[in-house]
């Protein structure tokens, strides 16, 4: 490979780095929602009859943690049995709703296990106020400008619900509560088979004059543990508030924004389509009404935070009634279900995935790598069956680079003439090169084609494993339990024989040991570098990158190390088909060994 090709290739490196590293973080600094920055709006007084020390946020329905406990403070059990419950039991949800408080503060997804080693234990998506990982749903009033005192439900208002009452897909649930002037609030709850609710909050008016409150919706969360890995924000992975405004999905909001904001409210611009907060693989979303207000995210106090929802304030006269209708997804990132919401007029839905600008193959990837699980029933070999199919494609593409190997080879004579002949003048000898290559047919920069070939594949199995919920847990064989994950066998302990943890930066395992052994076997194929300098580059790249990659997910290094031992194979073939090439990289090493004994 001579000194132009080389260039190339490190071209293409530095270039694959930068749009694997940059791309999206890239997008994402310069083209926050089209360039709209959030603004910021005023506090507005707290609701009436909560308690001044305990409200959640202004202008919202007023959430007390209970008395005389501090957020954190309650064991989950405790909390759970502290308040009479209506059990939820959907196939994709269950829990129970506080009646003290009308609050949904209690969900499990029961198609995901909490970790890979409690597999029995479905992973929990809401929790109630004053656990470690409080997280939960209030739908309430808020009351109106200008109009009369009147007592709204608050955090402890206890609502009536009847005797056996149960929350399916089959058999939604109202609750109620009657003020003392004679106005009945209620909550009809209804939810499907997957992970959504629909809230109705109505308003009847028994009362002798005409009444005016602002319907509130809100999701409350505790900012997520940093030790949360499926919850942790990343350069590439949002985790914290996000939503879609005017069409437009927005993952530029973080919990500090919501914090440095002056009133600790961040206003969002356009009509919100939904908002809530966003980990890796769980969401939680609020979708108003077509026709509903505003939107905003609130911190209340340190790591507190609030994704509201407010609509206008509707007028009810004496003997009538009004209701709003809000949705409430809380649960895994499907994307099948995100599909099915956003087809079923939820904008932008599926988007909630955070797959960035390379969507458009990242999806089609990941839809392969679904059907072949689905015919072989394992992740692993569909990730090696994907990388196989990928090598098919681009075969003819690899014969097209051998050839134009073979070609470059036979002008080197000549290219090294015109090297020596200009080499005063540099820019006629570039010119003069250029004309040789264009005379003999040859583009230098075809050996470089199937390297970025690879870049969306390796960029697109990259997120797919890392954002979708799908691949999570997957194992393979033997000690891989969970291709989303780094492999778990270390060097460094023996494989698991000392018990001690290894430091990520140390951490190489089987895999990332043989991805650096398939990768020098493929430079070993590849001609010897004339260049000392050259040839010591390429045969430190495969340890350096065996340590590069051994942090990255166990299915990334399978398709890598599928794709070396391919390449490998197709090497030897193609240099079958070419023997000039195999007889001139056999020369170059014989001629690589002689310069170097010289030296």
């Amino acid at each position: 490979m001579d000194n132009q090709n080389f260039r190339n290739m490190i071209l293409a490196g530095v270039i694959t780095l930068l749009i694997f590293m940059g791309w999206d973080w890239g997008m994402r600094y310069f083209y926050p929602n089209a360039g709209k920055k959030p603004a910021a709006v005023a506090s507005a007084p707290a609701a009436p009859g909560a308690p001044a020390a305990t409200s959640a946020a202004s202008g919202t329905p007023a959430v007390a943690t209970p008395a005389g406990a501090a957020p954190a403070a309650r064991d989950l059990n405790t909390a759970l049995s502290a308040a009479p419950r209506v059990p939820i039991d959907a196939p994709g949800l269950s829990g129970s709703i506080n009646l003290t408080g009308g609050l949904v503060d209690d969900l499990v997804a029961h198609r995901h296990a909490a970790t890979i080693e409690k597999t029995d234990d479905a992973k929990r998506i809401f929790s109630p106020a004053g656990t470690p990982k409080q997280y939960f749903a209030q739908f309430g009033w808020a009351p109106a400008d200008g109009a009369a005192a009147m007592a709204l439900p608050t955090a402890t208002t206890v609502w009536t619900v009847p005797a056996g009452a149960k929350l399916t897909p089959q058999s939604p649930v109202t609750l109620s509560w009657t003020n003392p002037t004679g106005q009945t609030f209620s909550l009809t709850y209804a939810i499907d088979a997957d992970y959504m609710l629909t809230v109705t909050q109505g308003v009847s008016n028994a009362g002798a004059a005409p009444i005016a409150v602002k319907p509130v919706a809100l999701i409350n969360r505790i900012k997520p543990d940093p030790n949360d890995k499926e919850a942790l924000d990343t350069f590439n992975v949002h985790s914290g508030p996000f939503g879609a405004y005017d069409g437009v999905v927005d993952f530029g909001t973080d919990y500090s924004d919501v914090d440095e904001s002056q009133t600790r409210v961040m206003a969002k611009p356009g009509k919100p389509d939904w908002l809530g907060f966003t980990d890796i693989y769980w969401m939680s979303t609020l979708i108003p009404e077509k026709e509903g207000g505003s939107a905003d995210f609130r911190s209340p106090g340190k790591n507190d935070y609030l994704a509201v929802v407010s609509y206008p304030q509707v007028a009810v006269a004496a003997g009538q009634q009004a209701a709003r209708t809000t949705r409430l997804f809380a649960g895994a990132k499907e994307t099948s279900v995100l599909d099915k919401y956003e087809a079923a007029g939820i904008p932008q839905f599926g988007l909630a995935i955070d797959w960035g600008w390379f969507r458009w193959f990242e999806k089609p990837i990941f839809g392969l790598l679904s059907w072949l699980f689905q015919m072989v029933g394992n992740f692993g070999v569909a990730i090696i069956l994907l990388t196989v199919i990928v090598r098919i494609v681009m075969f003819p593409i690899a014969q097209k680079q051998f050839a134009s190997m073979a070609a470059m080879k036979a002008i080197q004579p000549k290219m090294k003439a015109l090297q020596e002949r200009y080499k005063d003048d540099r820019a006629k000898q570039q010119e003069e090169v250029m004309a040789l290559y264009k005379k003999e047919g040859v583009n230098p920069l075809a050996g470089c084609l199937p390297i970025f070939l690879q870049i969306p594949v390796f960029f697109a199995l990259y997120k797919v494993l890392i954002l979708s919920v799908e691949m999570r847990h997957q194992p393979f064989f033997g000690w891989i339990k969970d291709l989303s994950a780094p492999d778990p066998a270390h060097l460094l302990n023996l494989f698991g024989l000392l018990n001690f943890n290894v430091p990520a930066m140390l951490g190489i395992g089987v895999l990332a040991i043989l991805l650096g052994v398939t990768m020098h076997l493929q430079f070993k194929l590849n001609p010897a570098q004339m260049d000392p300098t050259q040839q010591q580059i390429f045969a430190m790249m495969p340890w350096l990158m065996m340590f590069i990659m051994a942090p990255f997910a166990a299915g990334l290094l399978i398709y890598w190390i599928t794709n070396n031992v391919l390449t490998i194979g197709q090497q030897a073939y193609l240099y079958s088909k070419h023997p000039q090439l195999a007889a001139e990289a056999e020369k170059d090493v014989t001629t690589a060994k002689k310069a170097k004994a010289k030296g």
